[in-house]
């Protein structure tokens, strides 16, 4: 019988490494393709910068964007360290919003002396809803005599304002009290029970595209104090809204909750109210936080019992 025996096959061993005249050739194409490509960039920032100005493409890491963030501080310790930041940040805008007394234009107020304090800042308050106490702001340490005051009779003129004062470039902050209170011209010149129709809500959305550039560019910021409303027939979820529309809600950098917990009492008297304030929104640190002090009545903030 034949035996047959399978004899092993040795296959010639395949190179490791591709031709190096072929690498080289890839290389080189990349080389050149790289250095096109960044020679096509620098043309179209040229070509940009022509047309818009100095500065208007830029490296991230070589703006002031990447810098420190500058606040001012809130007048509350708590608050300046639930902000993250330490303070209120300059060049945005922030939202201030809850109930009826519950301490919206007092924390506004602090804010002003605050940036009073530092540097001599100018401030500005756009009363629409004329109701400014000017020996209230005097005890909170506010400079009434350096502090700008206007009492618009519209919308679109209270936001005018705001917005000539903030291009200027010379004012450090501006307050506007309140978004509710800002009454379009048309509903002013319509009857009493007419029905305007998202005019406010309009209204706001085209002044806050316009404002936000401002802001940034001359490193002001504006406080916009805002009520709350009832939604009806909200069975799901909280039915409390802010008013003026949801434009404010998404242009503000942070949104601050702030809320009367209980009273404090001296024997039989009430001389102040815990307050509690919620970091709504926070685009700069860490949201949600939840910052409490005391708010004493006729004198504002106590600072000595956040020590």
């Amino acid at each position: 019988m034949l035996h047959l025996t399978r004899l092993p096959v040795r296959l010639a061993p395949v190179a490791a490494t591709v031709s190096s005249p072929y690498l080289s050739c890839v290389r080189f194409k990349r080389s050149a393709a790289k250095s096109d490509r960044s020679a096509a960039l620098t043309m179209a920032i040229r070509q940009i910068e022509s047309s818009f100005g100095k500065g208007a493409v830029m490296q991230l890491g070589s703006t002031k964007i990447a810098e420190r963030v500058d606040v001012i501080s809130s007048g509350s310790l708590s608050l300046d360290l639930a902000l993250g930041v330490g303070g209120i940040p300059r060049g945005r805008v922030v939202e201030i919003y809850g109930p009826e007394s519950s301490g919206k234009t007092t924390l506004a107020l602090s804010c002003i002396a605050e940036a009073q304090k530092t540097d001599g800042g100018v401030c500005a308050f756009i009363d629409a809803e004329h109701a400014i106490d000017a020996h209230y702001a005097k005890a909170l340490g506010v400079d009434i005599d350096a502090l700008y005051v206007s009492q618009p009779d519209s919308g679109e003129e209270a936001l005018e304002i705001a917005d000539t004062l903030i291009r200027s470039g010379a004012v450090d902050l501006v307050v506007l009290d309140s978004v509710a209170a800002l009454v379009p011209r048309a509903e002013l010149e319509g009857e009493m029970g007419d029905q305007q129709i998202a005019l406010q809500a309009r209204l706001m959305s085209q002044a806050l595209r316009k404002l936000t550039g401002s802001l940034s560019k001359s490193n002001c910021t504006i406080i916009f104090l805002n009520q709350i409303r009832q939604k009806v027939g909200i069975i799901f979820g909280s039915p409390e809204v802010t008013s003026g529309g949801t434009a404010l809600r998404y242009y503000a950098s942070v949104r601050l909750d702030i809320r009367r917990k209980t009273a404090i009492k001296e024997g039989d008297q009430v001389v102040g109210n815990e307050t509690v304030v919620k970091v709504a929104k926070n685009k700069l640190a860490s949201p949600f936080k939840v910052a409490t002090f005391d708010m004493m009545f006729g004198h504002g903030i106590d600072r000595q019992s956040e020590l």
